[in-house]
């Protein structure tokens, strides 16, 4: 099978991504064959082509927001057809049996796996998922308008459940990329308010027209004190940045994998209860909750098709900013 594969990180300039020729994979116990038919790209495919976050393993196939059809089934699955559409994100499993596996918060197992930086992902024709980590999909969304959702929509609404957002309550967004773009419009169908600061006045109106009460800077204060804030963008300033428009008793959600480092800020700004708390992946609970909700709402994505060989291009694109949506990779 053809796949772009990391085999050492670099700068994304110098095209770290190869075009390779791979055995196709075969699914082992519980494990789903996957054809790929789209594959959304994410910041964090950047971050572990650069080396920001560190491969667990080299050469590796990134991308973890797959469309693909089931090809074959492993020894044992149950539940699934060949033929089946399914859905692969950023977890890719876990043990199943320590203390946060037994009371719904794999996501934060020690012995968790996740796609693209532990096990080969979706940059690829074919690809394997644990069958207990695979994802039904709604059939109101076609595979280009799915791939989006299985990172940056997932991810984004476990960051508003984070961020404790309650309906009809003041949100703040920091950043406004394809996660933002999802997450605003769940809480826009919360009822929320939503105020929203990113440096792109390009972003800023399309927050806008996605239903934003206010859009600035990041060096702007909303006009009114946010019960809470997620942050998209992997800077340590704009993190203190949220933090001082939160309202008394408000939490700061800090949606990003890496983060450059956190600044020095006065206690003041921490004061009266305000709180920030990392969000660490999802769980398939949120995972299974979240596109029931993107079905309902409808959740519009926008998205713009690749070639797979365009993978190192569409990461240059994404660090340069030069993408509304998501790019999703098609072999």
């Amino acid at each position: 099978m053809r796949a772009m594969a990391v085999e050492q990180p670099a700068v994304i300039a110098t095209h770290p991504l190869r075009a390779v020729e791979l055995p196709d994979p075969l699914p082992g116990p519980g494990e789903l064959l996957l054809r790929v038919h789209a594959c959304g790209v994410c910041r964090t495919d950047l971050q572990i082509a650069e080396g920001d976050v560190p491969p667990r393993r080299l050469p590796i196939v990134p991308g973890h927001q797959v469309v693909g059809v089931v090809e074959a089934l492993g020894p044992g699955v149950e539940g699934w057809s060949p033929g089946e559409r399914a859905g692969v994100g950023w977890f890719g499993g876990s043990c199943g049996h320590c203390e946060f596996c037994r009371s719904g918060r794999e996501n934060l197992c020690a012995d968790a796996t996740f796609t693209g930086w532990d096990r080969d992902g979706g940059y690829a024709e074919m690809a394997t998922v644990r069958a207990d980590a695979a994802l039904r999909l709604p059939a109101a969304f076609g595979d280009l308008d799915a791939a989006p959702l299985l990172c940056g929509g997932v991810i984004g609404y476990r960051a508003l459940k984070v961020s404790g957002i309650q309906p009809g309550g003041r949100l703040g967004l920091y950043g406004f990329g394809a996660s933002a773009s999802l997450a605003i419009q769940v809480a826009t169908h919360w009822g929320c308010d939503v105020y929203v600061c990113t440096r792109s006045e390009a972003e800023q109106r399309r927050a806008r027209d996605l239903g934003a009460t206010w859009a600035g800077g990041y060096d702007a204060l909303p006009p009114a004190p946010l019960h809470a804030a997620v942050t998209f963008a992997p800077a340590g300033d704009v993190v203190v940045a949220a933090l001082r428009a939160l309202e008394r008793g408000g939490t700061v959600a800090i949606n990003a994998i890496h983060l450059d480092r956190v600044p020095e800020f006065p206690y003041e700004a921490l004061w009266w209860e305000r709180s920030i708390r990392s969000v660490a992946n999802f769980t398939h609970r949120d995972a299974t909750e979240f596109l029931d909700l993107a079905a309902r709402i409808p959740i519009r994505t926008a998205h713009e098709e690749l070639p797979l060989a365009d993978a190192n291009r569409a990461l240059e694109r994404l660090r340069a900013g030069d993408v509304r949506g998501a790019f999703v990779l098609v072999p």
